[in-house]
């Protein structure tokens, strides 16, 4: 989950809207480089998929984080930035407020089940003025019903107000296997291991154990999709011990990472 270079990634557009033209509105991309967009709101809520790649989602207060079969749904109106990993087919969903009144304030990872990816896909396929009250528009009711019943998925990192706390999180989220400890931290600070204890439980909600562990998973994901070993990957986490990384990986995400890494690309 490295920010490092990201200055230098290529810039991808934003669609210059007043108005969606329809509801529900899809746009379609091939991301060969690895792309950001300018940190950006719009009034209408996104759905961000990737058929394959991964795609992190940046707000003031998180890190979202979707490898394929999984989406960041982004409620209307919050500031956030999206960005892709290299050889992303991305698929986005605009969604005009009034069909999501059940959407919360803050982004949800979501699963996508086999039936919404293809219903995602065939989506994509219609005009921009397709007719909504024939059978594309019921498609697009059904999309709607998919995602409201989609199950929220723990790939979210909370991030912290305290500026000091953000540095730290900054620091690991550069380097996941990074090892100070919390006591390292409060020296190079000038402040108290209690103190910082404390104030990082009340701004993420996690201790900093709970925080950095699920960082250092989060930061496997894009790597097992790409490939690369298991073990290369632990390592690469912060993890000394494969079986430790397996076990931790199976208890955030309810799989094994030699599962997720073989999971078939659409």
């Amino acid at each position: 989950m490295s920010r490092k270079g990201q200055a230098s990634l290529a810039q991808r557009s934003i669609p210059v809207m007043d108005a969606l033209p329809r509801p529900l509105f899809a746009r379609s991309e091939s991301l060969a480089e690895r792309t950001t967009t300018p940190r950006h709101s719009h009034p209408w809520a996104q759905l961000s998929y990737a058929i394959s790649g991964v795609l992190r989602v940046h707000t003031e207060r998180g890190r979202f984080l979707a490898p394929p079969q999984r989406a960041i749904l982004i409620p209307p109106g919050l500031l956030h930035e999206v960005i892709s990993s290299p050889q992303t087919e991305m698929r986005s969903l605009y969604i005009d407020q009034r069909a999501v009144p059940w959407t919360p304030a803050h982004c949800q990872v979501l699963a996508v089940s086999p039936l919404l990816r293809e219903l995602i896909r065939a989506f994509g396929t219609l005009p921009v003025d397709y007719d909504e009250q024939g059978a594309d528009g019921r498609l697009a009711a059904v999309i709607l019903d998919q995602l409201r019943a989609a199950p929220e998925l723990g790939y979210s990192l909370p991030w912290p107000d305290d500026v000091r706390l953000r540095g730290i999180c900054e620091a690991l989220y550069e380097q996941p296997d990074l090892s100070f400890s919390l006591a390292q931290w409060s020296e190079q600070l000038h402040i108290s291991e209690k103190t910082l204890t404390r104030q990082f439980q009340r701004d993420t909600g996690l201790s900093f154990r709970a925080w950095r562990q699920r960082l250092r998973l989060l930061s496997a994901l894009p790597l097992l999709e790409r490939g690369q070993p298991v073990t290369d990957v632990a390592l690469a986490c912060g993890y000394d011990s494969t079986s430790a990384f397996i076990a931790a990986f199976g208890q955030q995400f309810g799989t094994t990472p030699g599962a997720l890494a073989r999971s078939p690309r659409p």
